[in-house]
């Protein structure tokens, strides 16, 4: 699923260029050689793998058929530490989907990516709004055009229930926070369920919490300024997100829906609560669009009029759509005039349009039809990303360093949630920090 792709632990960049400089003389021959081979062949390097993997062969089968031009595909889990490898070693792929922009950014500020051809520039310039095109953007040069997305920030809830209560989808955090109250007035139940468990990773599902108020209250800029370190954990900006957040989930009266009290959310695992919400047990749930599949495994419809659907978190002001989210980044490391096709053929609407109606994905490609997505909720996606109201950011957390990222951030949702003061929480994060950030 996307959620595996978007949510790894990355290593801090200035490890991965240290590891490079390394192990450099180590990285001979393994994996597939760059250059754009005279037979028309081209190599592709990326994370993703398994059934994904193979519908994103299918997905260019044709343009190869019609192109004459090979693609040879190749999926490692170490792709984060391997691409700087290989790139200083002199083996690097001909193409690479990177899902982590700063990656993209670091191999391009060290002159290993071409920038994107005119073609490519063309189609990321029609077919992406400028906060994608933005994170393939490095010091005003282009060097890379989306490919698939994800969107986070969503609230789960039952259609059939909010009508028995008689209560609507609310426009406002306020109208939200409203909602929260007359459910528990109402029913007499937490209405919030929450799963911070997972593993190493435990703690990720509060990261994207925090996000999500952060760019709503302050704006994208100060959000860019965050995940830049320019505005600090500590930073009164930060704490006002973590004190809205906690108007919920540290509210022994609003959470932990069927599962226990505010503590009970650490020792949750985020997919156990898919049943909850599918039975009715709990009445809102806040977890990105791949919970779906945990819901439909459930035994839920997830539909508008189903089981289960979702909406947006609300703005702090009412029309204001922003979302956070994930994706990948197609980079190149050779400008061969087969590469250049396939590049081109990635960042079209032609290719997103093919790899969307195979399923269980999604694009913010403006040329993609919502129609051609494999379901509703999918569909509703594209078209929030689709918006140009919309305002999108990637996930932060994604996009510090790993240290941080996942790892102080991570871990200081944890010990919130075990009642942790904030402050005390927010420096212990901000500790994480390389020291060169």
């Amino acid at each position: 699923m996307s959620f595996i792709r978007t949510r790894r632990t990355a290593l801090p960049l200035a490890v991965l260029a240290v590891a490079g400089v390394a192990l450099t003389a180590c990285s001979g021959g393994s994996g597939s050689s760059g250059g754009g081979d005279d037979d028309k062949t081209v190599t592709i390097y990326g994370t993703i793998a398994d059934t994904e993997a193979k519908l994103l062969e299918e997905s260019w089968a044709d343009f190869e058929k019609e192109s004459g031009i090979t693609i040879k595909y190749e999926s490692s889990k170490e792709f984060e530490s391997q691409i700087g490898i290989r790139a200083q070693g002199g083996n690097p792929p001909d193409l690479a989907i990177f899902p982590q922009p700063g990656l993209l950014a670091d191999l391009a500020k060290r002159d290993y990516l071409k920038p994107a051809p005119d073609s490519v520039k063309a189609n990321i310039e029609k077919y992406w709004s400028k906060d994608w095109a933005a994170y393939g953007t490095v010091n005003d040069t282009v060097y890379g055009a989306p490919l698939m997305a994800s969107v986070k920030g969503l609230v789960w809830y039952q259609p059939a229930k909010f009508k028995e209560w008689g209560v609507e989808v609310p426009k406002t955090w306020d109208e939200l926070l409203t909602l929260t109250k007359t459910i528990q007035e109402k029913t007499g139940s937490a209405p919030w369920c929450a799963g911070f468990g997972s593993g190493d990773a435990s703690g990720w599902p509060g990261t994207d919490w925090i996000e999500d108020l952060v760019l709503r209250q302050q704006g994208p800029d100060v959000y860019d300024d965050w995940v830049a370190n320019k505005v600090k954990f500590t930073d009164p900006k930060i704490k006002e997100a973590f004190d809205s957040v906690g108007e919920i989930l540290k509210n022994p009266e609003y959470v932990n829906a069927s599962f226990g009290d505010v503590s009970s959310i650490n020792s949750t695992e985020f997919g156990d609560v898919a049943p909850a919400l599918a039975s009715g047990a709990c009445a809102l749930h806040h977890q990105a669009s791949f919970f779906s599949g945990f819901l439909e495994d459930a035994g839920a419809t997830v539909a508008p009029d189903g089981d289960v659907w979702a909406f947006v978190t609300p703005g702090i002001k009412e029309g204001e759509t922003a979302v956070t989210g994930g994706g990948e980044i197609v980079g190149a490391f050779s400008d061969d005039e087969s590469t250049v096709k396939v590049q081109e053929y990635l960042s079209s609407p032609e290719w997103a349009n093919k790899r969307v109606k195979l399923g269980g994905v999604i694009s913010a490609n403006n040329g993609l039809d919502p129609a051609n997505a494999s379901t509703p909720i999918l569909s509703q996606a594209i078209e929030i990303l689709q918006d140009e109201k919309t305002t999108f950011r990637f996930d932060a957390s994604d996009l510090m360093p790993g240290a941080v990222g996942a790892g102080t951030f991570w871990k200081g949702l944890v010990n919130w949630i075990n009642g942790d003061e904030t402050d005390q929480v927010l420096k212990d994060i901000e500790a994480g920090w390389p020291s060169s950030e």
